[in-house]
């Protein structure tokens, strides 16, 4: 198999790689991946533009501002860039704000090497997509088996969650909120993870971007379930602001909170990144909905029960 010198510049990727066995020639990485821990000690060759622990609304305003001003959020690094000499460098198409987009990494090439690197862009917008792309990386890097396997895996794993659903009829509402302020619901691949685990997605279709809501549009809705995952921010960092979600006036009547059903998960590590561990986050979906049927031991960790 050929040594490559790759770097990824996208936390779904840079798990896909290592998945399938090739972490070895991962020679820089983006400032976002963090999974699984090794990569840590790679060369870090991106940033991000607005400040970090800034308020939800707060980072809201800063790349409304800097989108406004037809500025990217990420800046790279072109001398580490230059230095490193890729062979390979992977990034996505799917949205500008969660990553450094295709646009970002053709930008900071332009004359800057003195051989010819492939940029391998992803850009998923349904389940379908991820695994796609997964297969996709495995063909182009030489490791077509391995991913065959991954996959079959993860078939797997999703029919042993259809087939403990086969004869449950009951399938509640599910809103999931990506963004608190301004209230964002998720959409993309979510709403398909929602199905598979026995759930009704609301507010949102399959195969579209993440879009913006008011809370009366939630009112109206009254999902069964809310679970709470906005990008970027692990459970912590949820609790942290959950203060927004909690002073909306008629929050405490909605169904959900009645019923004791507002779920926070990390939708850092899970939901929001398109790779292998999407898989994960459809079984944390499957806990959270029908938890009589599911246990994988993601609680405490991958999501919590929020009590008002």
């Amino acid at each position: 198999m050929q040594e490559r010198k790759i770097i990824s510049l996208l936390p779904a990727a840079t798990e896909i790689i290592c998945a399938l066995g090739l972490e070895n020639q991962l020679v820089g990485r983006s400032h976002e991946c963090d999974y699984p821990s090794t990569v840590k000690n790679l060369p870090v060759c991106s940033s991000a533009k607005f400040l970090p622990g800034s308020s939800s609304s707060e980072i809201d305003r800063q790349v409304r501002e800097i989108l406004s001003e037809s500025l990217s959020i990420y800046t790279i690094d072109k001398e580490l860039l230059r230095s490193i000499a890729p062979d390979i460098i992977i990034t996505q198409a799917q949205c500008e704000v969660c990553a450094v987009s295709l646009k970002d990494v053709e930008l900071s090439l332009s004359n800057l090497l003195e051989k010819d690197c492939q940029v391998i862009s992803l850009q998923p917008q349904g389940l379908s997509d991820i695994y796609s792309d997964i297969e996709k990386l495995a063909n182009q890097l030489g490791v077509a088996t391995t991913g065959a396997y991954l996959l079959e895996l993860f078939e797997e794993r999703i029919n042993i969650i259809h087939h403990k659903l086969k004869f449950i009829t009951e399938k509640p509402k599910v809103a999931c909120i990506e963004w608190l302020s301004p209230l964002m619901i998720a959409g993309n691949w979510t709403p398909e993870i929602i199905e598979i685990a026995g759930g009704v997605p609301v507010l949102t279709e399959k195969g579209t971007h993440s879009a913006y809501v008011s809370f009366e549009e939630i009112q109206k809705e009254d999902p069964d379930i809310i679970v709470l995952m906005p990008c970027g921010f692990p459970v912590d960092r949820t609790l942290q602001e959950i203060s927004i979600m909690l002073e909306l006036p008629g929050w405490s009547a909605l169904r959900a909170v009645q019923q004791n059903r507002i779920y926070i998960t990390d939708g850092n590590q899970y939901f929001n990144r398109s790779g292998p561990r999407i898989t994960d986050s459809i079984e944390i979906m499957a806990e959270i909905i029908n938890q009589k049927q599911f246990f994988f031991g993601y609680e405490g960790e991958g999501w919590i029960r929020f009590n008002n």
